[in-house]
């Protein structure tokens, strides 16, 4: 009974009752109002009453929902964070066991641990770089195969030496490894992407195919890089150094394919042991570059590469044919004892000539100079 006597819709009829009584005795008091127009003013005064209570109950009604719905956020985001947690150690948890599983005896169980762990980085991207960073150290482990030591002397489709069951199968995890790479890197034209860095120095490498790729920085010093290697058609954001590759333990660079790609930094291909044929066609090369010291002792083809930096040439050497018929020449070259093959007929720029040495080696000059 109490609480009945509490009720505000109680006392809004009151209320209501009330004024349409007082509304309704004090029009009868003139004359001049008809009994019927007292009662409908009377009557409008306390629905007018009824009304502000009405709208008062649906304000409350609102702010309680919206405190309700307040609250619903509030446990979905809590939800939402413990999720999140959740699948973070998950992550965490398969992160830590393919890393472990990388040092299993058997390949089959490597190769899986590799996948594993190309499988986290699509679905994190946060792991992305530290994956590839894994990859390219399990890379960058000693390794050795019969089939690199006859490299110059197979022609043809000779197959290569077979190994051991072990080396055998070690090659097919690294090629997995290698391939693994290729498939987590954006392409070369995707936007908005980032530019994701690989350490590779002092790799072996074989059938290294990277092409249509966009890379960050890139450190390929002193590998090996045998059978071939396809580099065509990537972008390079950062600098990319190939330094002494191909040279140091007997190491070799078979043929190497670098056609449309685009060095927005420093290209260093210093020192670098070019055995087989070299294609740079149509590359693009913004800032310094360098292939001082480099040996190409095959067929060498820069047909339309572009220079926007310096180029550096000094003691290269040019053993086969090379084809140096730039699309826009470096403004800066360097050409300092820079030998060609003298009984070639080479592509050269306009401004560029071959000078006969004594001894009878042949020499690159450039006119005027």
């Amino acid at each position: 009974m109490k609480r009945f006597l509490r009720s505000p819709l109680l006392w809004t009829f009151v209320l209501s009752f009330v004024l349409l009584l007082a509304v309704g005795g004090w029009l009868l008091t003139d004359p001049a109002t008809s009994r019927s127009e007292a009662l409908k003013t009377g009557g409008v005064a306390g629905a007018a009453i009824v009304a502000l209570y009405a709208l008062w109950l649906n304000d409350r009604r609102r702010r309680v929902e919206e405190r309700r719905q307040e609250v619903e956020r509030q446990r979905q985001e809590l939800e939402l964070r413990r999720a999140d947690q959740d699948r973070d150690r998950i992550s965490d948890e398969r992160f830590a066991k393919a890393v472990e599983l990388l040092g299993h005896d058997a390949d089959q169980v490597r190769v899986g641990a590799l996948h594993a762990l190309a499988g986290l980085a699509r679905g994190r991207e946060l792991y992305r770089q530290t994956v590839l960073d894994i990859l390219c150290s399990y890379l960058r482990r000693p390794f050795d195969h019969p089939r690199y030591k006859d490299t110059a002397k197979r022609a043809g489709n000779t197959a290569p030496e077979e190994g051991s069951a072990e080396e055998d199968q070690e090659l097919q995890v690294r090629q997995t490894a290698q391939r693994l790479i290729g498939e987590l890197l954006p392409a070369a034209d995707s936007e908005g992407t980032p530019g994701y860095d690989l350490d590779l120095t002092g790799a072996v490498l074989e059938y290294f195919d990277l092409s249509g790729r966009k890379i960050g920085k890139l450190l390929l010093r002193y590998g090996g890089l045998y059978s071939s290697t396809n580099l065509s058609g990537c972008v390079f954001l950062g600098p990319v150094y190939l330094t002494g590759s191909g040279t140091k333990e007997k190491k070799r660079i078979g043929y190497f394919r670098c056609e449309g790609a685009k060095f927005e930094q420093r290209a260093w291909f210093s020192g670098v042991q070019f055995s087989e044929d070299t294609e740079f066609r149509g590359t693009v090369f913004a800032g310094e570059t360098s292939f001082k010291d480099s040996v190409f002792a095959k067929d060498a083809v820069f047909a339309d590469a572009e220079f926007k930096g310096t180029l550096d040439l000094r003691r290269a050497r040019f053993e086969g044919f090379a084809d140096l018929s730039f699309r826009e020449p470096p403004g800066t070259v360097s050409l300092y004892n820079t030998t060609v093959e003298p009984a070639r007929d080479h592509e050269l720029p306009a401004d560029w000539s071959v000078e006969t040495l004594p001894d009878g080696r042949a020499r690159l000059t450039v006119k005027d100079r």
